[in-house]
């Protein structure tokens, strides 16, 4: 398996143990990490970096070693400003869903599968992405 990308909503359900998300993510994670890379971008990591006070202490909870790290390409850019566009068009209601798009994008191009909550949207907008979520 090439890489699966881990959506900021997994990360957010371990960092702050939410009682309804936290087994279901953490279970993914611990055996996704088992077969495959686990990735982030630079938009995953800015999601989570809202509760620190330092980069250090991200950086500390998103160890290296477990988590990969990817910058986001020009071509994935594009890809997810078209998809954006779509989404408005069709009157999309949330004012800032861009960095989903970046995400649906950056996991769209370099092929990787993307563990995440959010379904929904990747599955209408990323079609080609194989997703990792729960079950309705």
């Amino acid at each position: 398996m090439p890489g699966v990308l881990v959506d900021s909503n997994v990360l957010l359900d371990i960092l702050t143990a939410d009682p309804i998300w936290l087994e279901w993510s953490s279970r993914q994670v611990e055996d996704v990490a088992l077969i495959s890379p686990l990735i982030i971008n630079p938009i995953i990591y800015a999601e989570i970096s809202h509760r620190f006070s330092k980069m250090e202490d991200v950086d500390e909870t998103l160890l290296m070693t477990m988590f990969a790290r990817e910058p986001i390409s020009y071509e994935a850019a594009f890809l997810a400003a078209k998809a954006h566009a779509l989404y408005r068009r069709r009157k999309g209601t949330r004012l800032t869903p861009l960095p989903d798009f970046f995400i649906g994008a950056h996991a769209a191009i370099k092929g990787y599968d993307l563990l995440t909550r959010d379904a929904t949207r990747y599955r209408t907008y990323f079609p080609t992405v194989k997703l990792i979520a729960p079950e309705g």
